[in-house]
């Protein structure tokens, strides 16, 4: 693990990746060559030197997720001023927050709050759902709780189809290329803010498998080798911050869940930067480890993070 504070490795992060203005202003065209071979393909040693955790627990939603942030320096250690965020959650299922299918929106409020007090200049949030957008934006109360905030800079649409573009996947070992989603491709900062639970053909869904929602094309061929090509997603999407959020966690029946019975409430937020770690320790909320997860395991074995939870420093846990 790497000893420099927080502030030094968010420097160190803001260094490795350029941001949207700085990409768009040097004239660059977006494309597949240039993207592959410019700011999402850089060496970024956030992610693999701090496998530091933060953790908060408690049934004020609103506080946990700002304890598990603040673990990590807070906020301002990820979002400056000006900066245009995209906060991904999992919005794609039919589903009521108490089923756990979605992220719960009081986490994605309050994500969407502090990067707005952070001074971000835009937050949009948004999911390409498996059920209908329309129905799942409302159901989930993603919609509500962000259109609720009454801030013209933060924004939930619904995904447009004409805004994927064709990436190359340099270090993709069974996926050379995709679709990824223009607004991701461009954004200053990413906070993925998956919700942990149970799935039929992963075994878990959690920040890895959260990054489904960014991509385009048929996804269901993506379910051919999925684990080695979720690892490959994330060789190239690489979150500035992950929220998990374990509020209440479906131990069956999941993706789309449906049944308040598979449903444990565990009032746990992990806070952290490793995908590779958030993923090892979310495995352990359902008795099972990263090794256990054959996604969380091809990521490691790829070098994008640290499995080993003895050697991952975890705050407030």
């Amino acid at each position: 693990m790497g000893t420099g504070s927080i502030k030094e490795k968010s420097d160190i992060r803001l260094h490795c990746r350029l941001s949207r203005r700085e990409f768009i202003a040097g004239g660059v065209a977006l494309s597949a060559t240039t993207i592959a071979g410019g700011f999402l393909a850089l060496p970024r040693p956030a992610i693999g030197a701090t496998s530091l955790l933060s953790v908060a627990t408690g049934t004020n939603y609103k506080n946990i997720v700002i304890d598990a942030v603040d673990g990590l320096g807070g906020i301002k250690s990820f979002v400056t001023t000006g900066d245009v965020v995209v906060v991904k959650p999992n919005i794609g299922w039919n589903s009521t927050p108490e089923l756990g299918g979605n992220t719960h929106p009081t986490v994605v409020k309050t994500l969407v709050e502090l990067c707005l007090d952070a001074g971000a200049s835009k937050v949009k949030v948004f999911d390409r759902t498996c059920h209908d957008a329309r129905k799942t934006y409302d159901s989930s109360g993603i919609m509500a709780a962000v259109e609720g905030l009454g801030d013209s800079r933060a924004t939930i649409g619904y995904i447009d189809d004409r805004k994927f573009v064709n990436v190359s996947i340099p270090r993709g070992k069974t996926l050379t290329e995709w679709e990824f989603y223009k607004d991701v491709l461009e954004t200053d900062r990413l906070i993925n803010v998956p919700v942990a639970k149970n799935h039929g053909s992963t075994t878990l869904t959690l920040s890895m498998k959260n990054l489904m929602g960014i991509i385009g094309g048929n996804r269901g061929q993506i379910h051919w080798s999925i684990d080695q090509k979720l690892a490959d997603i994330s060789s190239l999407i690489k979150p500035d911050l992950i929220v998990l959020d374990a509020t209440r966690v479906m131990l069956r029946g999941g993706p789309s869940g449906g049944n308040i019975d598979n449903v444990v409430v565990k009032n746990h937020v992990v806070a952290g930067t490793d995908p590779v770690a958030v993923d090892s320790y979310g495995a352990t909320l359902f008795g099972m480890k990263g090794t256990d997860i054959g996604h969380i395991k091809a990521a490691y074995d790829m070098g994008l993070g640290e499995i080993d939870l003895a050697k991952i420093t975890v705050k407030g846990a």
